[in-house]
């Protein structure tokens, strides 16, 4: 429609429409109305270009030519075109069709012409043509057919024109064309022919033009028949060419000779093809009659598949519904799985004619409801699950017909209640999921109650939801009587066995009774689905900000209440409480409504009471009101009305209370009539009081004089309407002008519902942003303006936009996604810009465009713009006025005309033209300047220093910002490259005064003292013993005055320095330590040294005397034990071993006299053990042993810049190198330690490797690592754990590494072989204990107590010697055995003779031994008789002469003590139990216990301990899964 519509324009329209009235009454009865957006003329109508997704509704049925093409609709159903009996023209080329459902064209008895040409047809359904007898001409060319089945024209006899050109045609069944008898043109090139069968053109006596060429055609026996057949016919079939063999390729079908057509083998028929097998959608793979689909990301349900398949495999797709008779073809369809979908919609007959299905999978989808009858016919289904949707209802009859049923699942769905005899025709039904259902149990599932007693079958465990009383209680369980009624109850799930039941509760709500309260859950809109017993609807707190008119309403009869308070709505649409006769109450307190109307209530015509408080209304007029005549209750308060119409309540007859406070009222001539008409109304109001005029502040308006309503000097008014045009423009209904108006932005006030808007001839650079808020332009004129660039999705918000004229810009670039969204645009001018080239894809969203313009634009047509020139030709949307400009052998070339070959690349682009998209490709900034991409100005230049302007090329005062350093002084001066110098004062030089030069460089500084520099000075820093401003002069530190020696020591002078002789008794650098002398004392029998200067004195006990008090008391009785006088520290006991005294250790202390403490025992949650720094060195052995039964901990950690620790992790030894420059790094040992049993752990840190060596195993290392490790000296060694309060770990913790302390036993530190003594440590943390309650006497064994003051050693092996601490030799160094090899046996060994040999030293020869090799054990060892003779002990499970019999799975029952670690304890039970050990085959199963129980048994322990322990014990050996 043009725009600015006139009167005279309106009146023609009037005559014109009562002419076409007056022709249709004398023509007969009315057509139906046209299609939205069609034309529709005479028996016409016209759909093309309109971006249409499917065939639409309403078209009239006296139509008798329909335009179809150039649309998106993918699929032509059997109900498009019912009814259209008149219809003989049907156009459906240039869309996207792939399916035609058979009976599409039933109805269509007089069709002469149909066309489907460039669509995406796959496959033609048999019969689908057989009800248009009348068809002459058809087109499918351009579509991706594959086959021709052999009915596809069965009953089109007519046809005289058939086109299947430019499609996949690989097979044409035999008889395909012959009902065809009429036919004069038949189009089969440029498709995938291989062989034609010698009778597809036998019924076409009419045929006059044929077209066979572009296919593979295959020139052997079986084509020699199409060689004579057109030899015959010279005049059609030209360029008919051979494909195939090689030597035949390019030859004329009709000029080869007969006798080349040859076939290799014995001559046969040619092989038959079947076009359904062709059929597979491209997205899925068939085989074996199965067709899988899944994961392929499929919309829809795939239609061209193969006739004969048995099973489709659709799961995990985005299908969102299936149609009516998806599977009706298949009639061998046994599965169907369509699981993992977005199905919410289904067809009640989309499974129709599946007699045969055994299994339909439709879990994981959104399906609420069950069609009625969509199971109906399914009489061999086995399989339904239906479990993990939304279905909330189920119809009585739903199951009907599935007697066959095994297995049904509904679990997880929304179901409240089941209808009695649901169930009943499943006769054979065995399991039954219905759990995860929130069933409302009430009288009327009492009966499922009684129905799952009595048939067990539902396994999920089905509960109750509802009322409390029966919550989260199985269902199967609860007796009858407990399933009983309430009032809400009985009316939610009454009409159940129909679905009129209502709906679940909506997520996020909650329901109670015929409550529902879905407050403050952040909800954006109202909940699409309500139950329908809603009387009380709670939505306030929530963020709903528009009501839209959704007809929620409409499907709550029942509703009373609606309360929407403290949400942001700003705007109720018309219609939005349509169907709301029944709600008596409305709260929309504390919103943020502007204005109101009377449409905005359209539907309350019951309404009572009527909430508005403390919103932001400004307004009432005289129909905002409307229609609410049984409002009694009004409330207002707390806006910002200002001005009420007159008349604005008058329609509110049953008013008896209104609340107008707290309302800023202008109580000027606009609001004389509300105090009249409260002063008339005997209305409850509270009094509202006016606040404007200031000499009627606060005065009630209903005792204001008449008089004093005046507006003098005060005409404000919010009720009268502003005008909705902008001032520089002019507006006619919703079309807006504002041509030619120099605007630089787009005008304020712009009515938001324009549809046409005219923007020519002004200073626009750009595309203004806020037209995207205008969704209902239809046109945008831009042209003649100054846009030079767009920007992508510029347009992407005006999904109704027809025409965008752009012409006379200054466009240089095209974004390719400049136009999206613009699939409603029919015209796009681009016409008169400065435009080089269009990127391929740029068009893609304008499905509907019918005309481009694009001349006068200097187009460069390479091989970038062909895309162009074919989308043009294609559609001829362009009319033939875009010519090139460049390249020159392309200049003034039309894109319509020219031959898509010549468009092509040679040679780099001019740079003028590829900087058009980016112009910083031009390189426009000079002196270094930066360039970027500016929508506006086209590129933006970043300056240096020193320049400025567009494209930095105007210099600029470099010395105003002064750029020299340190008091330089600036001089301009364009010979420079910065454009100015730089005068330096003394000290300082370079450009910018920046340089302290280094006045160190030629210095008098002496006795190689340091020279440290200044500015145009340097200053010396002198070493020990010089002085001096030059340190030219030496110091002597031995005058009196500077002496630091102490305790008498001599000061002697040197070179560097000075040295102090010390005196006895003292040392240290200064003489300052009085040495302790008593460290190596010689006091005995317990006597106290006293220190000395150089000596000590020794403080005997009573009776003892002598220098070291030596002598004993005179009385003192001889000595009658070795002990008498060997004296053992920390408690303990001496014992006499070989005659000689030796101290008996408590745990934890060694020593010859137990004087060190070597164990500690970890209890505490944070102990550790702290060793100083110093006795750790860069190269270092540290090795300890330890004993625990935990899985993690720390064993030894040593923090410094590279953090390394020793760490127990899941019973292993754990060594971690942490480099903060590095990755950390980390070896595990082999080994396991947390068995109770002291375990040896040796670290060695050599030549920037960390090696671990665990039980005297095989070292771990860490490999050569980037640098020695950096274990320093300065930090501290911890054992057993590190101090909480220091933060001392640096390790980086995760969650593999849980820092915690060791609980356990650490035994013999050593670090570089020195043992350590924890006794003279300081203090440490609590939770150390010494010892570890072990025997430390045997040094590499086990003590045994032999008397009570005296033990024996079990040495280890390699181990011998009172104490086990002399290494052992080899027994076996210097062995006699002759024929075989020695073995260590304790000290001594045995001989472990070779083949042939025995006696005890293998030197006596065996005769019988050769018997065994030649006689083979399978399962065992072969052994000789005492009569010589070979034979064969088996191996447990085998048995036979040869052991090669596997014995079948028995249990055989050994008996022997079972045993238990505890702590550091080992424990036994007190007898040997009987215990059955599973041996024999079982082929590709293993043999297992089956079967067992649990016992008792007690254990007892080594350290005197016992408890009582529940064991399992084996009973039964069978065969079973290997696990």
């Amino acid at each position: 429609m043009a725009p600015g519509r006139t009167g005279a324009g309106a009146a023609v329209r009037a005559r014109l429409a009562l002419a076409l009235a007056l022709a249709s009454i004398l023509s007969g009865p009315p057509a139906a109305a046209c299609p939205t957006k069609c034309t529709c003329s005479a028996a016409s109508v016209d759909c093309h270009g309109l971006g249409l997704r499917a065939v639409p509704r309403g078209i009239p049925r006296n139509a008798e030519r329909l335009d179809l093409d150039r649309n998106n609709i993918t699929r032509i159903t059997k109900m498009d075109f019912t009814g259209l009996k008149n219809l003989r023209v049907l156009h459906l080329e240039d869309n996207q069709v792939s399916v035609i459902e058979r009976g599409a064209f039933q109805d269509l008895k007089q069709l002469e012409r149909l066309r489907l040409n460039k669509n995406k047809l796959q496959v033609l359904p048999e019969l689908l043509f057989q009800s248009t007898p009348k068809l002459t001409r058809l087109d499918l060319s351009e579509n991706q057919i594959q086959g021709i089945p052999r009915k596809a024209f069965r009953g089109v006899t007519g046809v005289k024109n058939l086109q299947l050109d430019n499609n996949h045609i690989s097979c044409i069944e035999d008889g395909a064309f012959r009902a065809l008898r009429d036919l004069e043109i038949l189009t089969l090139n440029n498709n995938n022919i291989s062989r034609i069968l010698v009778t597809s053109f036998n019924h076409m006596p009419k045929i006059r033009t044929l077209r066979l060429h572009s296919n593979h055609l295959y020139c052997d026996c079986h084509l020699a028949w199409l060689s004579d057949w057109l030899r015959q016919r010279r005049t059609i079939g030209q360029f008919t060419l051979c494909m195939a063999p090689v030597h035949l390729r390019g030859f004329s079908v009709a000029d080869v000779q007969k006798k080349e057509y040859v076939c290799p083998g014995p001559h046969s028929e040619a092989p038959a093809c079947n076009a359904n097998s062709l059929s597979c959608p491209s997205a899925c793979s068939c085989s074996n009659n199965i067709v899988d689909c899944r994961g392929k990301g499929l919309t829809e349900i795939p239609a061209n598949l193969p006739e004969g398949i048995v099973e489709i495999r659709l799961e995990q797709n985005s299908i969102k519904s299936i149609p009516a008779g998806a599977f009706i073809q298949y009639k061998k369809l046994k599965r169907i799985d369509i699981s993992k979908n977005q199905i919410s919609d289904i067809a009640p007959d989309a499974f129709q004619g599946l007699k045969s299905l055994t299994s339909l999978v439709l879990y994981g989808n959104k399906i609420t409801e069950i069609p009625k009858g969509l199971f109906d016919g399914l009489v061999s289904l086995q399989l339904l699950l239906l479990n993990a949707n939304k279905i909330n209802c189920l119809r009585v009859n739903t199951f009907q017909d599935l007697q066959n049923l095994n297995l049904l699942s509904l679990y997880d769905n929304k179901l409240q209640t089941i209808s009695k005899g649901l169930f009943a025709p499943l006769q054979s039904i065995q399991t039954l999921h219905l759990a995860q259902n929130p069933f409302v149990c009430d009288c009327h599932l009492k009966w499922l109650a009684d129905y799952l007693q009595d048939n067990p079958i539902e396994t999920s465990g089905a509960r109750c939801s509802s009322p409390r009383r029966l919550a989260n209680k199985r269902i199967s369980q609860i007796k009858s009587k407990k399933f009983r009624c309430s009032g809400s109850e009985d009316y939610r799930n009454r009409f159940s066995s129909e679905c009129f039941m209502d709906l679940v509760c909506p997520e996020k709500c909650r329901c109670e009774g015929t409550i529902v309260d879905c407050s403050n859950q952040k909800l954006s809109r109202i909940p699409s689905h309500l139950p329908e017993y809603t009387t009380d609807l709670r939505l306030n707190d929530n963020d709903i900000a528009v009501l839209e008119a959704t007809g929620i309403f409409k499907k709550l009869p029942n509703l009373r209440k609606i309360n929407l308070s403290n949400n942001r709505i700003k705007e109720v649409r018309e219609g939005a409480f349509d169907g709301a006769a029944g709600v008596q109450e409305l709260m929309l307190t504390g919103n943020q409504l502007e204005t109101m109307h009377g449409r905005m209530f359209r539907g309350l015509s019951g309404l009572k009471t009527l909430m508005l408080r403390s919103n932001l209304i400004s307004c009432v007029n005289n129909d905002t009101f409307a229609g609410l005549s049984s409002v009694r209750l009004l409330s207002l308060y707390d806006n910002r009305i200002t001005t009420i119409s007159p008349g604005a309540f008058t329609t509110l007859v049953s008013l008896s209370t209104i609340n107008l406070l707290s309302n800023p009222f202008n109580c000027n001539c606009h609001m004389a009539w509300l105090g009249r008409w409260l002063r008339k109304r005997r209305i409850v109001s509270g009094n509202p009081r006016c606040q404007k005029p200031f000499f009627l502040k606060e005065i009630p308006i209903q005792d204001v004089a008449i008089q004093d309503f005046t507006c003098e000097g005060n005409e404000e008014n919010s009720c009268q309407l502003s005008p909705r045009c902008p001032e520089q423009c002019t507006c006619v209904e919703t079309v807006v002008r504002c041509s030619n108006r120099g605007l630089h932005t787009l005008p304020k006030g712009m009515p938001k519902d324009v549809t046409e808007l005219y923007l020519e001839g002004n200073h626009l650079t750009a595309v203004p942003k806020e037209l995207s808020t205008f969704r209902q332009l239809t046109l945008i004129d831009l042209s003649n303006n100054s846009i030079s660039m767009l920007t992508n999705h510029t347009f992407s918000n005006m999904s109704h936009l027809s025409t965008l004229i752009l012409s006379y810009n200054r466009l240089r670039c095209i974004p390719v996604h400049a136009f999206n969204g613009l699939r409603s645009l029919r015209v796009l001018t681009l016409h008169g810009n400065d435009i080089s080239s269009v990127p391929e894809g740029s068009f893609n969203d304008l499905t509907s465009l019918s005309h481009l313009a694009l001349g006068i634009n200097p187009l460069h047509c390479d091989c970038s713009l062909r895309w162009l020139s074919e989308w043009i030709k294609a559609g001829y949307k362009e009319p033939g006025i875009a010519r090139c400009s460049s390249p020159e052998s392309m200049a003034d070339r039309l894109l319509l005309t020219t031959p898509t070959h010549r468009f092509q690349c040679k040679g780099p682009v001019d740079i003028n033209i590829v900087a058009k998209c980016n112009a910083c490709l031009s390189s426009p900034c000079k002196n270094n300047g930066t360039c970027s991409q500016d929508p506006v100005e086209q590129y933006r230049c970043t300056c240096p220093y020193s320049y400025k302007g567009k494209d930095c090329t105007v210099p600029i005062n470099t010395c105003v910002q002064n750029p020299c350093q340190h008091g330089g002084t600036c001089h301009l001066s364009e010979s420079h490259r910065d454009g100015f110098s730089c005068s330096c004062p003394l000290g300082f030089e370079g450009q910018r005064c920046e340089i302290n030069p280094d006045d160190c460089e030629d210095n008098d500084c002496e006795n190689s003292a340091t020279c440290v520099d200044g500015i145009n000075n340097y200053a010396c820093v002198c070493p020990p013993n010089y002085t001096g401003e030059l340190c030219d002069e030496v110091i002597d530190y031995c005058v009196p005055e500077m002496n630091l020696c102490q305790h008498e020591a001599k000061c002697i002078s040197l070179d560097k320095g000075f040295r102090c002789e010390c005196v006895p008794g003292y040392s240290g650098k200064l003489c300052e330590t009085d040495n302790d002398d008593c460290v190596a004392h010689k006091c005995r029998h317990g006597a106290q040294c006293v220190d000395a200067v150089n000596g000590y004195t020794c403080i005997c006990p009573q009776g003892f005397s002598g220098l070291f008090c030596e002598h004993p008391p005179p009385m003192v009785l001889l000595q009658t034990s070795p002990c008498d006088q060997y004296e053992c520290q920390n408690g303990a006991q001496c014992i006499v071993v070989q005659q000689e005294p030796t101290c008996r250790c408590p745990p934890g202390f060694a020593g010859p006299r137990c004087e060190k403490l070597i164990t500690v025992n970890f209890v505490g949650k944070d102990s550790y053990v702290e060793l100083a720094s110093a006795k750790v060195r860069p190269q270092a052995n540290i090795s300890l042993q330890v004993a625990t039964d935990k899985d993690n901990g720390i064993l030894l950690y040593k923090g410094d810049n590279d953090p390394l620790a020793l760490e127990l992790y899941q019973g292993h030894v754990r060594l971690v190198y942490d480099s903060l420059s590095s990755p950390p790094t980390t070896v595990y040992s082999v080994e396991t330690v947390n068995d109770g049993q002291f375990h040896s752990v040796e670290l060695v840190m050599l030549n920037q490797t960390l090696n671990l060596v665990v039980d005297k195993g095989a070292p771990k290392s860490l490999g050569k690592l980037q640098k020695q490790p950096a274990v320093g000296i300065n930090s501290p060694l911890y054992l057993g754990g590190i101090p909480t309060s220091t933060g001392l770990s640096a390790l980086r913790q995760g969650a593999d590494r849980p820092l915690g302390g060791f609980h356990g036993c650490i035994h013999e530190v050593r670090i570089n072989n020195e043992l350590q003594d924890f006794k003279a440590l300081p203090p440490q943390s609590l939770g150390v204990s010494p010892g570890c309650k072990s025997c430390t006497v045997c040094r590499h064994g086990l003590c045994r107590s032999v008397e009570k003051d005296s033990v024996v050693c079990e040495c280890h092996p390699g181990w011998t010697g009172p104490l086990c601490d002399q290494e052992a030799q080899d027994p076996c160094l210097g062995h006699s055995c002759s024929h075989g090899t020695c073995v260590a046996t304790g000290n001594s060994y045995v001989c472990k003779c070779a083949e042939g040999y025995e006696g005890p030293l293998c030197d006596q020869k065996n005769d019988s031994a050769n018997a065994c090799s030649a006689f083979k054990c399978h399962h065992g060892q072969c052994h000789i008789s005492d009569r010589g003779e070979p034979y064969c002990l088996c191996q447990p499970g085998f048995s036979g002469n040869h052991c090669e019999q596997e014995n079948p799975c028995l249990g055989e029952i050994v008996r022997e003590a079972i045993r238990r670690q505890k702590d550091y304890a080992s424990c036994a039970t007190a007898s040997k139990v009987p215990i059955m050990v599973c041996r024999g085959g079982c082929g590709s199963q293993c043999c297992q216990p089956i079967r067992s129980k649990r016992r008792k048994y007690v254990f007892q322990c080594t350290d005197g301990s016992s408890f009582v322990e529940e064991v399992e014990r084996h009973l039964e050996c069978g065969c079973r899964e290997c696990s």
